[in-house]
């Protein structure tokens, strides 16, 4: 009997035990369950695929606040677009018992908007089991704390004003100005043939194609009474038409146009590269696309401002989720003169090429042109296909920055070679070579490759050298210094620095590689050939020092930068490569003669580099021009390229005199 008993017992117990097991293991599934939806629903939000959400809530829930699965997808879309959501990041996550078959479960949310980064939201929801599932007992304070199923989230948004790009005197390079958005009213069109005509008369008056206007007529947001923008344009242009209506618009607007393009850039929207780049970015800004709109944006475009809000239905304020004060961009100011950047640009003509112009004691820069260029103002106000495929087509490519572009510098570096040989010691102004015939060969090892000069000088030396523009003179010089002391000297420059400019420029370089290796290459480089490369910028810092003792006076373009020079050759040097250049002006004989009588104090250094394959062949000539003019409180320098120059049928020298003439003024 007892035996008996003590079996039952034993049974009872193992009942128990696998009952009480399995329901230990019910509740630690359910747990799992839950905690599991409760994930899934928080990363929905924070990956914004708010179109997962009704898969998630409870039915009855949504019916409770007369919400249907897409009224929830729409709510949740609306509002987190709405702000400009992004960087949604959720922490703090804990779930807990309530009773059997319900749980709560906790967590923080953090979320930068288009206003800023809101502050930190603590969530509260709970999860009810659904069949053999849980789903979220879903209430509108999901969306956001104390939000009710009728309040709203308001976004209000105050743009700041960009900042002005001004020039030294304060004249505007880049600013606001009110234009007027020419735009249709689609069910004032008409029907059939009647609106074929006034469309087909739209695309005539704005320069506008019929399938860029139907495009814009067939966006999903389109509505028969919305006004549909479609251009900004001239007032000259405005013309009442069928259909047609006017806003007034303010836009950025670039009063030198294409004279200075290349240096200020322009805005435009952010695309989604840009907003991965940068996840301050609003969708909707507006930002620097290129030039210094581009290097200067942050100060320029300022902080919009604006409020985010819960809103009741009666359209009380419940709550502000968060609040920011504009902040209006910053003005920049910079060294360029806009009347010498005009007359800079047009002097070029017809050519295409770069002009620099600076102060040489002081760096400032005053004015930087390249050309040819484009309108700024049309790729603003909506640049038709037509038109940016004819700038993007052009062969002289008005794209391009010239005056950062590196090129080979020509004879004009013959300059800085004269002062590196002076101060090494290897060239005086007593130094006479004897030059015969107009090419000329180290030895036979040079095999058919020649040095060639224009004159048949026999005696040369260093300021004869630098009238005539003597390649054999410099080339020779090269050879009897040796390539260390030519280096050593042309890194006294600015060779291989990079500037404190905000332009992209790759460093100018003396060669490809660390050393020449070659006699050929050597003397070549002497004159500006081999593989010497300089851009327009880099070679007015690097004659600025025959303008100032010998110290290079490094260039800048915003006003309230300071000066800073260093020491690239002495004193003396300086002053005899500046006294030979006066020469290549006032010598009937010299290069820049015909600049002779604009100043007495006038100094300057033509060059040209040659474009070939191969040697005895003729090639693009790129020519070039440094001018400078010491004289008290009116001191400029003057560098100017112009490429395949006898394609233009002129060189820089005889472009460049106007402005020469005006600098002097």
């Amino acid at each position: 009997m007892k035996r008996k008993s003590l079996l039952i017992s034993i049974i009872v117990v193992v009942i128990i035990a696998i009952f009480g097991g399995s329901y230990y293991m019910a509740q630690q599934n359910d747990e799992q369950k839950a905690e599991q939806k409760a994930k899934k629903f928080v990363k929905t939000i924070t990956e914004q695929q708010f179109e997962q959400l009704p898969s998630l809530v409870s039915n009855d829930a949504l019916i409770k606040y007369k919400y249907d699965k897409q009224t929830l997808i729409n709510k949740y879309a609306n509002i987190f677009n709405g702000i400009g959501a992004e960087n949604v990041r959720a922490s703090n996550f804990a779930i807990s018992k309530i009773k059997r078959g319900q749980y709560e479960f906790t967590y923080k949310l953090n979320l930068a908007t288009a206003l800023g980064n809101m502050p930190t939201l603590s969530y509260k929801g709970k999860l009810i089991k659904q069949g053999k599932d849980f789903v979220v007992d879903w209430n509108p304070e999901l969306i956001f704390p104390h939000m009710e199923a009728t309040d709203k989230i308001s976004y209000i948004e105050e743009d700041a004003i960009r900042g002005k790009i001004l020039d030294k005197h304060g004249n505007e390079l880049a600013t606001n100005a009110q234009f007027r958005q020419v735009g249709i009213i689609p069910k004032e069109l008409g029907e059939g043939p009647k609106k074929e005509e006034n469309l087909n008369a739209i695309a005539k008056q704005f320069d506008m194609s019929l399938k860029d206007i139907e495009a814009r007529l067939n966006q999903k947001w389109v509505k028969e009474d919305l006004f549909v923008p479609l251009k900004v344009i001239d007032n000259a242009k405005i013309k009442k038409m069928t259909g047609v209506q006017y806003q007034a618009v303010n836009i950025r607007y670039y009063p030198l146009a294409e004279a200075a393009s290349t240096m200020i850039g322009y805005t435009g929207k952010v695309t989604q590269e840009d907003l991965k780049k940068d996840a301050t970015l609003s969708a909707n800004a507006v930002i620097g696309k290129s030039g210094l709109e581009r290097a200067y944006d942050k100060e320029l475009r300022g902080k919009n401002g604006g409020k985010i809000s819960l809103i009741d239905q009666d359209g009380k304020v419940k709550e502000v989720l968060l609040e920011a004060y504009r902040e209006d961009g910053k003005d920049i100011q910079l060294t360029i003169d806009s009347d010498t950047q005009l007359k800079a640009y047009d002097v070029l003509q017809n050519a295409a090429g770069a002009s620099v112009i600076m102060q040489p004691k002081t760096g400032e820069l005053l004015a930087l042109v390249s050309k040819p260029s484009y309108d700024p103002n049309k790729m603003i106000r909506g640049i038709s296909q037509k038109e940016y495929d004819a700038y993007l087509n052009d062969e002289q490519k008005p794209f391009t920055n010239r005056f950062t572009q590196r090129f080979a510098p020509g004879s004009t570096l013959k300059t800085v070679t004269a002062s590196v040989a002076l101060d090494a010691g290897t060239l005086t102004t007593k130094k006479v070579r004897t030059i015969n015939g107009l090419k000329w060969q180290k030895d036979k090892s040079w095999g058919n490759y020649f040095v060639t000069r224009v004159s048949n000088v026999p005696k040369v030396n260093l300021q004869t050298a630098l009238v005539y523009s003597d390649n054999i003179f410099f080339a020779q010089e090269a050879l009897e210094m040796g390539e260390d002391v030519l280096r050593k000297g042309f890194n006294k420059f600015i060779f291989g620095e990079k500037l404190d400019l905000p332009f992209d420029m790759n460093p100018a370089q003396i060669s490809n590689k660390e050393s020449f290796k070659s006699d050929i290459l050597l003397a070549d480089t002497a004159y500006g050939q081999g593989q010497v490369l300089m851009s327009p910028i880099q070679q007015a810092i690097t004659y600025s020092a025959f303008a100032n003792n010998g110290k290079v006076v490094y260039a800048h373009l915003l006003k309230e930068q300071k000066t800073k020079t260093k020491d690239a050759v002495s004193a003396t040097s300086a002053k005899i490569v500046k006294n030979a250049m006066m020469q290549v002006i006032q010598n009937a004989n010299g290069t820049a003669h015909s600049l002779n009588g604009i100043s007495p104090t006038l100094a300057a250094k033509t060059g040209t580099a040659e474009l070939k394959q191969t040697q005895g062949t003729e090639g693009q000539e790129n020519s070039f021009i440094v001018a400078f003019d010491t004289k008290a409180n009116h001191e400029f320098l003057v560098l100017s390229v112009v490429e395949d120059h006898k394609k233009v049928g002129k060189t820089a020298t005889e472009l460049a005199k106007p402005l020469i003439q005006e600098l002097e003024k």
